[in-house]
C-alpha cells in the first residue's frame, strides 16, 4: 500500500501537471474532421482557419473530409478517438443539434460524447424565389400556401440539412403545408431554384446573394433572429409576421470528450485568436461567412438549446434520413 508521505508527494506534483501538459501540446499534427464534402461552407470554414492554427500551435492542422449520413460519420469519428487534442472536428448544426432527432438511434450522444471548444460562426442563408414567382415577399407565400395546401414545394440541400429544418419551421409557425423536394448538396440546389423547379428555398448566402444580384433570384427574407449586416434591406421572418423564428445555421469546433482543461483551455485561446485575425473576418466576409467565438461553457449552454429547439421541428416534419 503506498504510503502516506509518497501519496501527498504526487498529490503535489498535479497541479505542476497542468501547465507542463498544456506547454507540450501538441508535439504531432492535429487532425480536423469535416462531415461534408470539399467545397461547402463547413470545408471552407475549415481550410480558412487551419493555418491559422497551425501557425499559433507550431505544428500541422490536416483537414480530413468525412462526409456521410449527414455528417454522422464524421462526428462518431471524433466521439471514439483518444481525448488527446490530436482529433478535432468543425462540427455543424445538422449532426450537433438536428440529427440526433433526425436519426433517432445515433451510436453518439453530441451533448455527452463530445467536448465542445468554441463557437466558430454563422452561415448566414437567406429564403430566396425564382424571379418568375410572383411572390415579394415572405408572407406572399404564406398566403398562397394557405390558398392552396401543399400546391407549393421548397428545395433543400438535403433531408435535415438547415434549409430544409428552416423551412419546416416556416411551415409549422405559419400553419401551412408544403412539399419538400430534397437536393443533394447545395450546388445540386441552386441550379434547380433559378430554373424555378421548386417555388422557394432556404439557401446560403454565399449562394444566394451573387445569384439575386444577377437577376437570377429573388431574395424575400433573413431566418435569423435580426437583419444581417450583408443584406440590411433584408426584413428577418420574424419581421415578416413570424416573431421568435431563428433558423440560423452555425459551425462549433468540438473534441473528443473527456479532453484534459489545460489542452481545451489552450486550444479556446488559440481559436479566439484566429477568429478575430483582421484578414480572416474579411475572406469570410467575402464568402458571406460570419465569425464569432465563444467560451467551451457557452458552447455547451448553445448546444442544448439549439438541440431543444429543433427536436419539436424535426418531429412535426415527419422528415426520416436517406
Amino acid at each position: 500500500m503506498m504510503k502516506k508521505r509518497e501519496l501527498l508527494a504526487g498529490l503535489a506534483l498535479l497541479p505542476m501537471a497542468a501547465p507542463a501538459l498544456a506547454q507540450e501540446y501538441p508535439s504531432r499534427p492535429i487532425r480536423l474532421l469535416v462531415g461534408f464534402a470539399a467545397g461547402g461552407s463547413t470545408d471552407v470554414f475549415a481550410r480558412a482557419i487551419a493555418p491559422r492554427m497551425q501557425a499559433l500551435l507550431g505544428q500541422p492542422v490536416v483537414i480530413e473530409n468525412r462526409p456521410g449520413a449527414g455528417g454522422n460519420i464524421a462526428t462518431e469519428a471524433t466521439a471514439r478517438s483518444a481525448p488527446d487534442g490530436y482529433t478535432l472536428l468543425l462540427g455543424t448544426i445538422g449532426p450537433l443539434a438536428i440529427n440526433p432527432t433526425l436519426y433517432g438511434n445515433l451510436p453518439f450522444d453530441p451533448l455527452k460524447d463530445l467536448t465542445p471548444v468554441s463557437l466558430i460562426g454563422e452561415v448566414p442563408n437567406v429564403l430566396a424565389v425564382p424571379v418568375d414567382r410572383p411572390f415579394r415577399s415572405v408572407a406572399e407565400i404564406i398566403a398562397a400556401a394557405k390558398a392552396r395546401p401543399e400546391a407549393l414545394n421548397f428545395g433543400s440541400s438535403g433531408i435535415g440539412s438547415a434549409g430544409h429544418l428552416a423551412a419546416e419551421q416556416l411551415n409549422l409557425m405559419a400553419g401551412i403545408r408544403t412539399t419538400h423536394v430534397p437536393y443533394r448538396g447545395g450546388g445540386a440546389l441552386l441550379p434547380e431554384l433559378i430554373a424555378g423547379r421548386v417555388d422557394y428555398a432556404f439557401t446560403t448566402a454565399l449562394n444566394g446573394i451573387p445569384q439575386a444580384e444577377a437577376g437570377k433570384l429573388r431574395i424575400l427574407g433573413v431566418p435569423n433572429g435580426k437583419r444581417v449586416p450583408l443584406l440590411p434591406e433584408i426584413p428577418t421572418i420574424a419581421e415578416s409576421g413570424l416573431p421568435g423564428f431563428d433558423g440560423v445555421d452555425w459551425a462549433a469546433m468540438m473534441a473528443p470528450p473527456n479532453l484534459p482543461a489545460p489542452i481545451l483551455a489552450k486550444l479556446n485561446a488559440t481559436m479566439q485568436s484566429v477568429l478575430k485575425d483582421p484578414e480572416l473576418v474579411a475572406a469570410m466576409a467575402a464568402r458571406r461567412l460570419v465569425l464569432e467565438g465563444s467560451t467551451p461553457e457557452a458552447l455547451a449552454e448553445f448546444l442544448r438549446r439549439e438541440t431543444a429547439r429543433w427536436a419539436p421541428v424535426v418531429r412535426a416534419s415527419g422528415a426520416r434520413p436517406d
